[in-house]
């Protein structure tokens, strides 16, 4: 596969900081790049810049990749740690990994510091985007988001012109929201469990995949006068469940 092509993995949720001993998904997403050692950068703003998520995110890549990370909120003085052309450093990477957290914030930061321009030329360049639940978020033109108090609406980064739900039957509230939304004119879009990635070329959705046997996804859109949920069956990515047994 090119690495010119635009990529973006949207996790419903998963990956290092939820899944501790399965790292399906993440490999899923270095594979894209067909690096030996990719260079992947992670943005934990949506955190707030938590230190304990960082020292995670080495701890899960730092072995196989070359790895960084860039703090919007905090001068850190680490050797990893990106500081002056942020701009030039994210166009360089092979990935960029957004972790999870707060939406709202993490894109009122990002639109603060010109990141979005800066995430959006890296997507068109190749850069491989992915992330679970905030970072999953951020991509779509709207999204459902749920961090603090009932479900609302936010405004993404526009890459895909779709709408997106996490968390989607781990968090039932979110569904039924979901569905609420999508009824009074959010755009039609895409929802994933924990353990399931939406895999994109361009703006269109090219794979699904899933890190947990039972884990899932959905269309999501008005027909008629009713709001239909579609399965997307994923293609799990660990051993088959007979071999397993």
């Amino acid at each position: 596969m090119s690495p010119r092509v635009p990529q973006i993995v949207a996790f419903g949720g998963g990956g290092f900081s939820m899944e501790a001993g399965n790292p399906l998904l993440d490999d899923y997403v270095l594979a894209l790049t067909g690096a030996e050692r990719p260079k992947v950068c992670f943005l934990p703003t949506a955190s707030g810049d938590a230190d304990h998520y960082v020292v995670r995110f080495y701890r899960h890549f730092a072995g196989s990749c070359e790895a960084s990370h860039v703090s919007l909120f905090r001068r850190d003085r680490c050797g990893q740690a990106v500081e002056g052309d942020i701009a030039g450093h994210l166009l360089a990477q092979d990935v960029i990994y957004v972790g999870g957290g707060n939406v709202v914030s993490m894109l009122g930061t990002w639109r603060a510091h010109g990141l979005d321009a800066v995430l959006r030329r890296a997507w068109r360049r190749g850069v491989v985007l992915c992330g679970p639940s905030a970072g999953s978020l951020c991509w779509f033109a709207e999204a459902l988001t749920a961090f603090h108090g009932a479900p609302r609406r936010v405004r993404g980064l526009g890459l895909l012109p779709h709408s997106n739900c996490v968390h989607y039957t781990n968090e039932p509230e979110r569904r039924g929201e979901y569905h609420r939304f999508v009824g009074d004119g959010m755009r039609p879009g895409y929802a994933a469990d924990d353990g399931a990635a939406l895999h994109f070329l361009g703006e269109a959705l090219h794979a699904v995949v899933s890190s947990r046997p039972r884990a899932r996804a959905y269309r999501v859109e008005p027909i008629g006068d009713e709001v239909v949920e579609t399965l997307l069956e994923p293609a799990y990515l660990g051993e088959p469940l007979a071999a397993a047994a």
